[in-house]
């Protein structure tokens, strides 16, 4: 086993007040829900290693978080279970928990902490776990560590805040591969031929005041979140949740889609993206994995790459165009919104635009608008679009978009809504609410890149738009096949 980078492990308590006399490490699973490449398992290990200490694992789903939803639970849950399917032989004390009721959970984990070595958690940078993190500070006395295991790029690697993508992937042209050394990769398998003290049973009380859940019993018989009080309006969609389903879904991708990914990716009727955005947003599959494993599969090594660090999307990682414009997504998109919300707490606040854009759109608010739609209306699909109202029907049912639909939709709310503040609201909160992958740093780079994040000053000067890039159905539907993806999200 290699051990984690000190440029991962943030410590955000006391660093020597390590309790050697405890009865455990404990590892609180908080968003990156997997038991393989995960760097924060891999930590919590090397202290249950060096300390010759049982290793417990909390993984806990608390009722009332925003937008709590039979969506979100469900796809948690469903994780939770294929977590307790892969832990039941192992050498480590899994501990699932499902909150009743909201509140019921406060207090569990600083009882737990109290009998602990270590707490090591996970660094998650955006929605609320970093509030919720530094709630739990205030309750831990022991050392307790942070492990960042969000992306290739560690989000302590940067030294600023990046406002283009071209800029971005020209630094991590330049700084990404000593990332990419296998002893820079968490170990795919970090409990395999791990041998560690084994836990018996949990400290006395805590079992009784807060029950172990049964994760499987509810995975597959999904009618039985009515018991927890969250939104039942949000129903499952047809995405099952877990690293199981996760797997599947990257495998299939990986040998059947990524061949035709660069030349089909953007045409809905084709559906040739990777699916992979839910279980990356709740961890459940590991980026690590993905790069590891698309690498592999094209023979590729770091002598391929190009010399020239121009900022290009293509040629430089010295693969072909579908694999090359795969990695820029998985890559420079994904962990460009990990650099913003990791840097920027008002990541999601309109005026963390950058000021050209709020410049042009404040320029055009009063701009008489066509159609003007309330949220009830966007979340209904009323629009008089029947393109923009398939797509939010898509997301309403599956819990996604197709991706190249996904940036009309956003425009399109812009364009009718009566200001750009109204519009990102009503974007957050339909993107939020409904998304699979949603409350997440590359689901915010999304829905700001519609209001000119990321992007520069586009002519002609518009109506409503100024100078944001402007996106029509009419144009949309010149470029790509709908004729399926139509007929499949009509209206009932």
């Amino acid at each position: 086993m290699t051990d984690v980078s000190d440029l991962r492990i943030r410590s955000i308590g006391d660093p020597s007040a390590v309790r050697r006399d405890g009865r455990y490490v404990l590892y609180w699973m908080t968003a990156f829900r997997r038991t393989n490449w995960n760097f924060s398992l891999q930590r919590a290990i090397e202290w249950s290693r060096d300390l010759r200490k049982p290793l417990l694992i909390l993984e806990a789903l608390r009722c009332g978080y925003p937008w709590a939803s039979d969506r979100l639970h469900g796809f948690i849950i469903q994780g939770m279970a294929d977590n307790e399917a892969r832990l039941a032989r192992r050498n480590a004390f899994y501990y699932p928990y499902l909150e009743p009721e909201p509140g019921a959970g406060q207090g569990l984990l600083a009882q737990l902490a109290e009998q602990a070595c270590v707490v090591v958690g996970d660094d998650f940078p955006c929605f609320f776990l970093p509030r919720m993190v530094a709630a739990a500070k205030r309750q831990i006395s022991t050392r307790f560590e942070l492990v960042d295991s969000n992306g290739l790029l560690p989000l302590r690697a940067a030294d600023r805040t990046f406002a283009r993508a071209f800029d971005f992937r020209r630094y991590l042209q330049r700084n990404l591969l000593p990332y990419l050394e296998p002893d820079s990769l968490p170990d795919e398998d970090p409990l395999s031929n791990c041998r560690l003290p084994v836990l018996d049973e949990l400290p006395r009380g805590i079992r009784k005041r807060w029950p172990v859940a049964e994760p499987r019993k509810i995975a597959d018989q999904l009618t039985q979140l009515s018991q927890f009080p969250v939104d039942h309006r949000v129903a499952p969609g047809a995405i099952r949740g877990g690293a199981e389903s996760a797997e599947r879904a990257w495998h299939t991708f990986l040998e059947k889609k990524l061949p035709c990914y660069g030349e089909s990716r953007n045409d809905p009727d084709m559906d040739a993206t990777s699916g992979l955005s839910p279980y990356l947003h709740f961890g459940q599959i590991s980026v690590h994995q993905v790069f590891a494993e698309t690498m592999r599969r094209t023979g590729w090594s770091p002598e391929r790459v190009s010399a020239k660090a121009s900022g290009s999307s293509h040629d430089w990682w010295g693969v072909d165009e579908s694999v090359e414009s795969f990695l820029d997504e998985l890559i420079t998109w994904r962990e460009l919104g990990y650099n913003m919300c990791s840097r920027n707490a008002d990541y999601a606040a309109y005026d963390s635009l950058p000021p050209w854009a709020r410049q042009t759109l404040a320029k055009h608010a009063d701009d008489p608008r066509e159609h003007v739609y309330t949220l009830d209306e966007f979340e209904s699909a009323a629009t008089h679009d029947p393109l923009w109202n398939a797509a939010q029907r898509q997301l309403v049912r599956e819990g996604r978009i197709h991706n190249y639909l996904r940036m009309l939709w956003g425009k399109k709310i812009l364009e009718w809504s009566p200001s750009p503040q109204s519009a990102l609201a009503t974007l957050i909160e339909l993107n939020n609410q409904y998304a699979l992958d949603g409350r997440n740093p590359n689901s915010y780079s999304g829905i700001f890149w519609v209001l000119g994040r990321y992007d520069r000053a586009w002519g002609p000067e518009r109506p409503v738009f100024g100078t944001i890039r402007y996106m029509s159905s009419e144009n949309t539907a010149r470029k790509v096949r709908l004729k399926d993806y139509l007929r499949r999200y009509g209206p009932d």
